[in-house]
């Protein structure tokens, strides 16, 4: 184990500015709004750190495992000795009180914590306040704003303090961060861009060195940016064509390059997605796909993106899809320039004699068969190999202990890449992976494709790249390469982590991923991969690390050097703990994050003395660097958005609900049982009892519980296992999404909720919730059948409808509609009974309808004497109704055990009816 990496705080000292923000919120109640970045997280945990007592209760909302396990491990390398405690499912509802009691930080799940509010098992009078991460997305109607408004309804004194450092969050709707701050309870606002002067003054005066190396594009990948980018405006002319109502100011090329579009794209397009010809339809996927290869032409290689491209064309013909852009001049370059960085065909003697000087410059080609390797190498490997060529001979030339090396790439599968070129070559890279995919692909496809492809190849000579810069680093040695392997047992946890491809993404499955560089056996099989470096096994021993993230993707000795992904890790903080406990002197951002930039400059400043060098790979001129410009723009016109809605926002002063009359608080004060005509005693007014709605616990994951509450109805939370929702005593909901109501057709649960709910209650509703917004349909229109099928959605949902002539269904569009028509169903009727409908067990409910006949077993529900609890008792003592009638009363209280409840069943059965005789007709005379 190297020495110098143990585990040390991560936070470190707050700096000047980072101490003006934590006062300011500490001293008031509000939302703290800062650029991505800027270390949030460090002012939550500071405020962890002095509420972590067992004087204070505190409790920390919207956090997820792995931050609360890193933020607990902080407070604990810092020695405090209260640490925050995790309440969830682990731990009994009995239990929760004592631990509640016991005070501190508490990482509490957002539906246990209602479940806690409503039944008073939390003292909500002793908390000191909350504290809410990731506050941009507080809306009305979510799990956290129903628990801030409970927590304000019964506490007037705790406070409300809000993280978030998305700015451009509250950049789309009308009036958002006003809106969030409304549901948090508070009335400032605290803005901390990266522009502000503190900010800039404090970071400007300990800011790390940075190098930034514009890397030019290859003629060829030049040439197939070009491409692509024709055909994306193409694509965006039609869909304005076809749709003129949409914002042109978001369809612009710039912000389709964004992250972002496609969710910008959908909000525009889903209410009408329904009304949308099929030419639109196709247009928005066009995008998608166009978007994913810019991406591949700067992030990975030239073989994973041809095996992409020959992939897009492939499913064109397996799947009768139709892209119009792939028939495009445009597509047509783009194809030919894609190929002409792997493979060419020769020429024939006359031109090969021509251009022979030409043909020099190329790189060296490997002949196969009548096909000529290429492999052109990535522009940004050589960029890489120099940097660190550089920091070798620095490091040689100093005189203190090496400088350790961070090599940040995009994700893992450009981090695998990275740690196979560093340790083993671009030859030996390129080559394995052109014969696991183009090569592989090729020799499979016949003859006819190889006499398809020696045609096209006659005019590739032309467009083939004349690249000076790859042919003198196919020429340089690596001499600084050495052993590279990962931590032992921690990869193939890793490649799980990954984010599903989609169809158009088939080809980078199936270039090769980090799983098979990584491990130390897989190395040694390479295929085709010749030009490798010809390691020793003495050099090829592991290096052991003692670091705290798995999800790094190798290192290299002398000097040290570790290759972590900016996105995708499992452990938000992976990077971070990487950071601290490497402590490099010299960072290589291979691809342009800006959050991490930030993240560097704030720790440079915690280190004023010690030295750290930047190098900033970036494509110049490429739609890489302008994604990363446009980031920085679109936040900083948030910034100014937010700037100027605080100086004209109107702030009530009852915002933060300390007294009663915050509106936000108040909740419709006329009962749902009460009705229109009311009447007064004796001048004062008749007490009336809350109405109440019995909500299974499973239902606080949706938001209808918070919106029912909201409308005046107390909610009792309990364990159900017929329904979801019990209105009165005879009157049962159980509520279903569409992708819910599909799926229980599907495998037969919805016919045994059914059978429950008419069984036990004389009104059973199936509520089936949609969004107005978003169109759906049971069943296409062009499979729409006059007749009943097994396989059919709606002709199951007519069966169900024909079985259970007693079920209603009703179609809600929202939750507040669903919310407005329980209030309706309620008035003027009797309230539920909490015991009676945890009594009723669904699981034993539905082996009796495998096990009974129906009819006779509902019979037997209705007689005196029969309900939920005993029936089963009785059931299996008599086998029909005529050997029941048979028991004597003593052996009927034994069954059931209930004197009482025999008595009434065996006077049933046995007792003669008092029924006047019919009168006589009289005869006629």
């Amino acid at each position: 184990v190297l020495p110098g990496l143990t585990c040390n705080n991560m936070a470190g000292p707050l700096l000047e500015f980072e101490t003006e923000m934590f006062l300011s919120l500490f001293g008031s109640d509000g939302l703290l709004v800062t650029a991505e970045g800027m270390g949030i997280d460090r002012i939550l945990l500071q405020f962890m750190r002095v509420y972590s007592e067992e004087g204070s209760l505190v409790l920390l909302l919207n956090t997820t495992p792995p931050e609360q396990e890193y933020f607990t491990e902080q407070l604990r390398v810092e020695g405090v000795t209260h640490l925050p405690k995790t309440v969830n499912s682990d731990i009994q509802s009995a239990e929760r009180y004592d631990v509640y009691t016991q005070g501190g930080v508490l990482f509490v799940t957002s539906r246990i914590l209602v479940v806690d509010f409503l039944t008073d098992r939390i003292p909500a009078d002793l908390i000191s306040g909350i504290l809410v991460y990731r506050a941009h997305k507080i809306i009305e109607s979510c799990q956290e704003a129903f628990i801030l408004r409970l927590f304000r309804q019964k506490n007037k004194t705790g406070f409300i303090k809000a993280f978030t450092d998305k700015a451009t969050a509250f950049s789309s709707g009308f009036c958002q961060v006003e809106r969030v701050m409304r549901n948090l309870f508070v009335k400032k606002l605290f803005l901390w861009p990266r522009f502000q002067a503190s900010v800039n003054g404090a970071l400007d005066r300990h800011k790390p060195e940075v190098v930034e190396l514009h890397v030019e594009l290859t003629p060829a990948m030049r040439a197939i940016q070009t491409s692509v980018m024709d055909i994306m405006s193409a694509c965006l002319k039609e869909l304005k064509r076809f749709n003129p109502s949409l914002e042109a100011e978001d369809l612009s090329l710039e912000n389709t390059l964004g992250s972002a579009f496609d969710k910008t794209i959908r909000h525009y397009l889903d209410p009408l997605w329904h009304q949308l010809g099929g030419k639109t339809k196709n247009l928005v996927q066009d995008l998608k796909v166009l978007r994913t290869l810019l991406l591949y032409l700067t992030q990975y290689d030239c073989v994973t993106f041809l095996n992409l491209l020959e992939s897009l064309r492939s499913s064109q013909k397996n799947f009768g899809s139709n892209s119009g852009w792939l028939f495009l001049d445009s597509s047509t370059s783009m194809f030919v320039n894609a190929r002409s960085r792997v493979y060419r065909y020769p020429q024939n003697k006359k031109k090969m004699k021509m251009g022979l000087e030409a043909d020099a410059k190329q790189p060296t080609v490997a002949t196969e068969g009548r096909r000529e390797l290429v492999l052109e190498k990535s522009p940004k490997w050589e960029a890489l190999t120099e940097v660190l060529e550089e920091i070798e001979k620095e490091n040689q030339s100093a005189a203190h202990e090496p400088g350790r090396v961070l090599i940040c790439a995009s994700d893992d599968r450009t981090c695998a890449q990275l740690h196979q070129y560093i340790s083993r070559g671009s030859d030996a890279l390129l080559h394995r992976l052109y014969e696991r995919t183009v090569a592989k692909r090729d020799a499979g496809a016949g003859a006819a494709l190889q006499l398809e492809s020696h045609r096209e190849g006659r005019g590739w000579a032309k467009n083939k790249p004349q690249d000076d810069a790859t042919a003198a680093a196919a020429s340089r040695g690596k001499k600084k390469t050495a052993a590279a392997k990962p931590k032992n047992g921690k990869q193939t946890s890793k490649t799980k982590s990954r984010p599903s491809l989609t169809l158009t993404q088939m080809a980078g499955a199936k270039s090769g991923d980090g799983a098979e560089w990584m491990g130390s056996s897989g190395d040694e099989d390479d295929g085709g991969g010749g030009g490798g470096d010809g390691l020793s096994d003495e050099e090829e021993a592991p290096l052991k690390l003692d670091l705290s993230s798995d999800c790094y993707y190798g290192v290299v000795r002398e000097p040290l050097t570790v290759i972590h992904p900016l996105r995708g890790c499992t452990d938000p903080y992976s990077l971070t703990r990487v950071l601290h406990e490497v402590e490099p002197s010299f960072v290589v951002l291979y691809d342009a994050e800006l959050s991490f930039v930030r993240q560097l400059e704030i720790y440079k400043a915690n280190r004023p003395g010690k030295t750290l060098r930047l190098y900033f790979l970036i494509y110049g001129g490429s739609t890489e660097e302008q994604k990363y410009l446009t980031a920085l723009s679109k936040e900083k016109k948030a910034f100014e958005h937010l700037i100027r809605e605080k100086a004209t926002m109107v702030v009530p002063e009852e915002r933060e609900g300390r007294e009663d009359t915050n509106l936000d608080l108040a909740r419709s004060l006329e009962p749902a049982n009460a009705t229109t005509n009311t009447r007064k005693a004796g001048g004062q007014d008749q007490p009336r009892e809350p109405s109440r709605v019995i909500v299974d616990m499973r239902e606080f994951r949706s938001e209808l519980p918070s919106l029912l509450h909201r409308r005046g109805l107390d909610i009792e939370p309990v364990t159900l296992e017929v329904g979801d929702y019990i209105l009165t005593a005879d009157t049962c909901v159980e509520r279903k999404s569409v992708s819910d109501l599909i799926g229980s057709l599907q495998s037969g649960r919805l016919y045994t909720q059914c059978v429950s709910m008419t069984r036990y209650y004389k009104r059973a509703v199936l509520l089936i919730e949609f969004d107005p917004a978003k169109p759906f349909s049971l069943v296409a229109r062009s499979e729409f059948r006059h007749e009943l099928s097994a396989n059919d959605v709606t002709s199951k949902l007519t069966l169900l409808t024909l079985h259970f002539p007693r079920l209603r269904i009703l179609w809600c569009p929202s939750p507040h509609a669903t919310a407005e028509l329980f209030e309706e169903m309620k008035r003027g009727r009797g309230e539920p009974d909490a015991a009676a409908a945890q009594a009723i067990a669904a699981e034993s409910d539905a082996k009796t309808a495998e096990l009974y006949n129906p009819a006779p077993y509902d019979f037997l529900l209705k007689m005196p004497g029969v309900n939920a609890k005993n029936v089963r008792a009785l059931v299996s003592k008599a086998d029909s109704l005529a050997e029941l009638a048979e028991f004597s009363q003593e052996r009927l209280a034994q069954v059931l055990g209930h004197t009482g409840n025999a008595k009434m069943l065996y006077e049933f059965l046995h007792n003669v009816a008092d029924v006047p005789a019919p009168a006589a007709k009289g005869r006629r005379t």
